[in-house]
């Protein structure tokens, strides 16, 4: 087929089919750019390599690092981009609002408990990533015995949306005993608690303030962002889900863990690593 019938022909397949060839929500499709000034975007840019590095950083010591850096910024302003972003430090804070009507706030599951087999325990998490002209949220389903990455989605707000769908993707390859979340607005929607409870999954939810609660997602942002993100300048959304599939795919098959014994959280997850163990021991 010659180049100009190609052309002509992915002309006439609507946006629609288009993303749905790629699995892409059109609002992502038509994101050009999220409506900050360049300098914000720069210092989010900032924001966003110091906290992977400090994420015990507040407003005020995020100000304090960025006016050594000669940016002379005020709180104020540090605050609104750490919200844009979904940036919390995880000192304990005083509880001074409480959660809305639809928000009910479930106990901490994990104090003391020891993880030791897959689809145990389940957590989920929300990170900013950011883009050359803007930026994008990008939510992860983790295995806490395995890492093994279950399932992911990118959106272009911080709606519960992305985070029901993914937890829906999840769902269909298994599910776990409990499922850990921080107190987020999208994990304490009675959509996304009540999609667990129906399975029979137990709902835990980290104290507020506490990131440490779910250290392997955590963990799991300072891999993506320094393997990643960080050495890339994604130009478009559809550029960011293409790099991110590349790598969660080699995440999960490829990449082999210290914390397990250098093994993939493939292996790990569907027990390859033991058949490959039985395999290899002598018969007699």
């Amino acid at each position: 087929m010659k180049r100009e019938e190609i052309d002509r022909e992915h002309l006439m397949i609507s946006i629609s089919r288009q993303c749905d060839l790629v699995d892409l929500s059109r609002s992502s499709f038509y994101y050009r750019s999220c409506g900050e000034e360049e300098y914000n975007l720069y210092l989010m840019r900032l924001l966003d390599e110091q906290f992977t590095k400090t994420p015990f950083y507040g407003a005020r010591k995020m100000r304090s690092w960025l006016r050594m850096q000669g940016h002379q910024v005020n709180r104020k302003r540090i605050s609104r981009l750490m919200r844009l972003m979904g940036l919390e430090a995880i000192y304990p804070k005083p509880r001074l609002s409480a959660p809305g009507p639809d928000h009910k706030i479930y106990p901490y599951l994990l104090k003391g408990v020891t993880v030791r087999k897959p689809d145990h325990v389940w957590c989920a998490d929300i990170t900013y990533i950011r883009l050359v002209h803007g930026f994008v949220y990008l939510v992860v389903i983790l295995d806490w015995a395995s890492r093994y990455i279950l399932s992911w989605e990118l959106s272009i707000t911080l709606e519960k949306t992305f985070c029901l769908e993914a937890l829906r993707q999840a769902l269909l390859c298994s599910k776990p005993e409990i499922f850990n979340t921080d107190q987020g607005s999208q994990f304490m929607s009675l959509e996304f608690t009540g999609l667990l409870e129906e399975a029979g999954i137990r709902v835990s939810m980290d104290g507020r303030g506490r990131v440490y609660d779910n250290i392997f997602v955590e963990r799991l942002w300072r891999t993506v962002k320094y393997e990643e993100v960080y050495l890339h300048e994604y130009r478009t959304v559809p550029e960011a889900r293409e790099h991110l599939s590349a790598y969660f795919r080699f995440y999960n098959t490829e990449r082999p863990h210290e914390a397990l014994g250098y093994r993939t959280p493939q292996e790990i997850y569907f027990g390859l690593a033991a058949k490959r163990e039985a395999l290899l021991e002598p018969r007699f």
